[in-house]
């Protein structure tokens, strides 16, 4: 139950990412989720028509010592879901229900950075592209994801 007196108990959480205080009555009781921390997702920039996050590639490779083709799209799902969840707003949430990517180069070590752009924002549906690069700006990965936005049960 949420009040004005109880601290959010992502907060910590929360402000170890990245993300600003004016999000956390959004995202303070429900947090980032258990994929996100463990992945070392980090933001620096959060909204409905742009996100910005970082992460390493430490800990996040595969077996040939490269970052996993899956982590370029947990990163990528990431923002297009959180912006697509922000455009939701109150009373509504976003449910991913396409995501696709390609992957144009790899990565070894260092820090990719994903850049959310909203392609479309509608009532019922969002699309955006998000690309990843590495720490010289070169693209590595390109990716999109289509939301559906529906209203919270009640």
């Amino acid at each position: 139950m949420m009040d004005n007196f109880t601290p959010a108990p992502y907060a910590a959480e929360l402000a170890a990412a990245g993300v600003p205080d004016e999000l956390l009555d959004w995202l303070g009781w429900r947090g980032l989720g258990a994929l996100v921390v463990k992945m070392g997702i980090h933001f620096l920039e959060i909204g409905p028509e742009r996100s910005v996050a970082t992460m390493p590639v430490a800990g996040n490779t595969q077996v040939a010592g490269i970052l996993h083709g899956g982590a370029h799209v947990v990163l990528a799902e990431t923002l297009g879901s959180f912006a697509a969840g922000m455009h939701a707003g109150p009373g509504r949430h976003a449910l991913g229900i396409e995501v696709g990517a390609t992957h144009h180069r790899p990565i070894a070590e260092g820090t990719v950075t994903g850049t959310c752009t909203a392609i479309h924002l509608g009532r019922t549906l969002t699309t955006h592209e998000i690309v990843m690069t590495d720490e010289k700006g070169r693209r590595l990965s390109t990716a999109r994801i289509t939301n559906l936005i529906r209203d919270d049960a009640g």
